[in-house]
């Protein structure tokens, strides 16, 4: 069976190409019963009767360009090479013959030496903590490393340009961390680590941070001792020292500010105020100007040194009315400290900005990337431009991924998969550099245009074409689960594009998943943005994943420090939260600002009383079934939780969950105080994998499954049905098989202005349903990426169907408890799962496939792309 495309033309001639994923025959056959054409194209009015639309985009690499699961497009420029799982940091020798690259993603961390003259890796040396810190000793015959939750420097000596062991210098922890602002959470979610480094322009002193440890220290290299160490009022990122060597600078990446320090004493010297996550600094060649880059914000800070404050803002995004969301990460200065590079992470380029005339800077143009770049330096000689993408160029294979009692190889696993690259780029002249920000303008999704009315409305959509116009719908309700992929659920529906030997979980264990998908509209192609939880709920709901989550959560998952920080915790440093907190703060910011009420249940929430011994497994019926009050754990929602819903907790049922959240529900139909959002946590589909005298996966993903039909059935049977939608999705998709990606999950929208009995193959994203309810609810856009992603136009219709929705009863049992013997019980007795994501998920997804195929079943590998392959590559 070959992949099939089309074509389709739309009102007024303009083309709107559209493709169909191979499908496997069964899904085929019923499919193309359903086929008529897409109401995607923009301007076309919503059908009144059901129609299967047609694929707009085709996920994966076409024309040279390779198109995102978060809806944005790569086409990097220059020579590249991979380099390792999340690159963070680079530093050429002394002698300009070797690059040094860090690599401190979810694999172990890695120093790589790249030779320079014929750009290959020479060798590699492997860590078991490292995190960004990086530097060369003056002579080159030393490197300087860090060494993560070790909270020490790691030395290497270089022989013959290869990395030999050398000295480790531990370092002062300094007071006791802020405790996590849950009470449940177990110790290692709050971690100390050592972050950037510095040398004295002599060689003679090193400093380094502590980023959640909060502290600054300075070690004499000749003694090898510490020679003082201060703390700080904030969260660290990285530390530099003047080229004169009579000023030590730090950025607080939570504090908005980078302080100043006398090298020699470490007695305070003053402070510059800045952006939002502070983090690279660079200074001018002059020894005037520092130069910050700001990740919260869209700008680079310049200050004068000698006032102690900035001078100008420096804007890196494409348009003036940009979001927060660029993300400017890293800097590099030219030779002859007239040029500055700017990394924009989540704009997959590099801005090049002539800084020539202090107070008067330009952004020439800008360099496409690969996906996520995290630094962009010039080489010595000032003729080429080395950049590191995080999460690299292209698809990597996982021909040794997981097998049933096989453990995967290195870089086989989502968390791992995404092999960095550092691309060799030349200096363009100026016509090469407009050709090239003229690409990168044309691969990147948002427009000015579109900040307040996405393109492709359809005429008489519910959803509005800009915000603040109307809508006639009035109540939104956003259920966030945990961690499922397209095909372990809806597989095994012939209506869409699944493959049934991936379904676990199919119409059996989901009655009511396949009959909302089936009754309203079947969404195949949504992707999450996320990788993991971390990010997963900062994307869900804030619509951006800081730098902070972006580069701590591989550390944190991987046991070598950090924190949880994506759900609140430690202290808050804005009005939105702690250091993790997007710059425009979550959905719940957002409507406070604009007066509109919202509530969460269980999302963003914590017990702040003691940690109550419980067991883990947990056992059926053991749950504090009248536990509370919970409290936020952001400051947007206090006075706005349901006090009586608990947090994440997997030894409470979701239907008990159902049964609190039923309560106020009806209490609202009452008095008619409904919210206009309400945030609903069901995370039972998480599992408890193969705990001894827990449920049983199948049984826990019926009883979520049951939850959710009776959550439905309630709003649907309410006064509110007529002006209400419900949108569902999972924060992550964790590493499940699915036949397309691993990012491709679950999601349905509900809604009497939902089309009915249609299967809407346009490609959303998490971002696309926070978009979705932005418009509805007449808010702007959070963040650059929710501004970028494609409204869920094709789900609604024009016309209501107020019919209310009956629930189906469990067709198996949701009382099911895992045995003593069960696959895999050990191995789930021995880890935390009071906390998301603690369990590793490749062996953890392992266990799931033997319990519900049988203990000798081998599960396939998973599609780990990095990003969705294209269609003829799907197995």
């Amino acid at each position: 069976m070959h992949w099939v495309k089309g074509e389709s033309k739309r009102a007024g001639g303009e083309d709107c190409r559209c493709s169909l994923f191979r499908m496997r025959p069964r899904a085929a056959a019923s499919a193309a019963a359903l086929f008529a054409l897409s109401l995607g194209c923009s301007g076309a009015e919503l059908p009144r009767t059901p129609a299967r639309a047609l694929r707009r985009d085709v996920p994966g690499r076409s024309a040279g360009e390779t198109l995102l699961p978060n809806g944005w497009r790569i086409a990097p420029v220059g020579r590249h090479i991979q380099i390792g799982d999340l690159p963070l940091a680079m530093a050429e020798s002394p002698d300009g013959l070797s690059l040094l690259v860090t690599t401190n993603g979810y694999a172990k961390p890695a120093l790589t030496l790249v030779d320079l003259s014929r750009r290959y890796v020479r060798s590699r040396t492997w860590l078991d903590n490292a995190w960004l810190g990086l530097a060369w000793s003056p002579a080159g015959d030393r490197v300087y490393s860090s060494a993560g939750k070790e909270n020490a420097v790691r030395e290497l000596r270089v022989q013959k340009r290869r990395l030999a062991p050398g000295a480790l210098y531990p370092l002062p922890v300094g007071g006791a961390l802020p405790p996590p602002v849950f009470a449940d959470a177990p110790v290692h979610e709050q971690t100390s680590f050592v972050g950037g480094l510095a040398l004295d322009p002599a060689g003679k002193r090193l400093y380094a941070v502590n980023v959640l440890g909060e502290r600054l220290s300075a070690v004499d290299l000749e003694s090898g001792k510490v020679a003082g160490s201060v703390a700080l009022p904030a969260e660290a990122y990285t530390c530099l020292v003047s080229t004169d060597g009579r000023i030590l600078f730090v950025s607080l990446w939570g504090g908005s500010k980078v302080l100043m320090f006398d090298p020699a004493t470490l007695a305070p010297a003053g402070e510059i105020a800045t952006g939002e996550h502070p983090n690279a600094m660079v200074i001018s060649k002059d020894g005037a100007t520092l130069f910050v880059a700001c990740a919260n914000t869209n700008s680079i800070w310049a200050a004068d040194i000698a006032t102690k404050s900035a001078r100008e803002q420096i804007s890196v995004a494409l348009e003036p009315k940009t979001p927060p969301g660029s993300t400017p990460n890293a800097l590099g200065l030219s030779p002859d400290g007239r040029t500055l590079l700017v990394s924009n992470a989540d704009n997959n380029s590099v801005a090049v900005v002539d800084v020539g005339t202090p107070g008067q800077s330009r952004v020439r143009g800008w360099i496409p990337t690969g996906w996520y770049p995290t630094g962009a330096q010039f080489s010595r000689d000032g003729k080429t431009i080395f950049i590191l993408s995080g999460k690299g160029l292209v698809p990597v294979a996982n021909p040794r991924g997981p097998q049933p009692a096989i453990p995967a190889a290195p870089g086989q696993t989502t968390r791992d998969a995404l092999e960095g690259t550092l691309s060799f780029v030349p200096v363009p002249d100026a016509a090469t550099l407009a050709r090239w920000t003229a690409k990168v303008r044309a691969l990147t999704p948002y427009r000015d245009a579109n900040l307040l009315a996405p393109p492709g409305a359809p005429k008489g959509s519910p959803v509005p074409a800009r915000v603040g116009a109307a809508s006639p719908i009035r109540h939104v309700f956003y259920v966030i689960r945990e961690n499922r992929t397209y095909d372990q659920i809806l597989g095994d529906m012939p209506e869409g594009n699944g493959d049934p030997d991936l379904c676990l979980f199919g119409e059996d264990v989901t009655p009511n998943a396949h009959a909302l998908a089936r009754d309203f509209v079947l969404l195949d192609n949504f992707y999450v943005n996320a990788e993991v939880s971390y990010d997963g709920h900062a994307f869900t709901t804030g619509a951006y994943a800081t730098d902070v989550v972006e580069k701590i959560w591989p550390m944190n998952y991987a046991g070598r420090g950090g924190g949880y920080l994506s759900e609140g915790g430690g202290a808050n440093r804005n009005p939105y939260g702690n250091v993790a907190a997007p710059a425009a703060g979550y959905v719940w910011d957002a409507c406070n600002r604009a007066g509109i009420s919202v509530r969460s249940y269980g999302e963003f929430v914590h017990d702040p009383k003691p940690a109550v011994a419980r067991s883990n497994p947990p056992v059926a019926g053991s749950f504090r079934a009248s536990g509370g009050p919970f409290i936020a754990s952001v400051p947007g929602l206090e006075g706005r939780v349901a006090p009586d819903y608990p947090p994440f907790d997997l030894s409470i049922p979701d239907n008990h969950r159902v049964d609190l959240w039923l309560e106020e529900f009806r209490r609202f139909e009452k008095d008619g105080n409904l919210p206009r959002l309400s945030i609903v946590r069901l995370g039972g589909d998480h599992t408890n994998y193969a705990l001894a005298g827990s449920p049983t996966p199948r049984a826990m993903i019926a009883e979520n499954d049951l939850a959710l039909g009776r959550l439905v059935e309630a709003i649907s049977s309410s006064v509110y049905w007529k002006d209400s939608a419900i949108f569902v999705l999972e924060d992550d998709a964790q590493n499940g098989p699915d036949h397309v990606d691993c990012h491709r999950s679950v999601a349905f929208a509900i809604s009497p202005w939902t089309r009915r009995a249609a299967v809407d193959s346009t490609m959303y994203t998490t971002c696309g349903v926070l978009r979705t309810i932005e418009l509805i609810l007449g808010l702007p856009p959070l963040s650059q990426c929710a501004a970028a992603a494609r409204p869920l136009y094709g789900a609604f219709s024009a016309l209501p169907v107020t019919t209310p929705w009956t629930h189906r009863p469990p067709r198996t049992s949701i009382d099911e408890q895992n045995g003593k013997d069960a696959p895999g019980g050990a191995e789930s007795g021995a880890v935390n799962l009071t906390q998301a994501d603690q369990a590793p998920d490749v062996a953890f997804k392992e266990i799931l496939w033997k319990i519900m195929r049988g203990r000798d079943a081998k599960m396939p590998p998973p599609v780990h792309a990095g990003w969705v392959r294209p269609a003829s590559a799907v197995p």
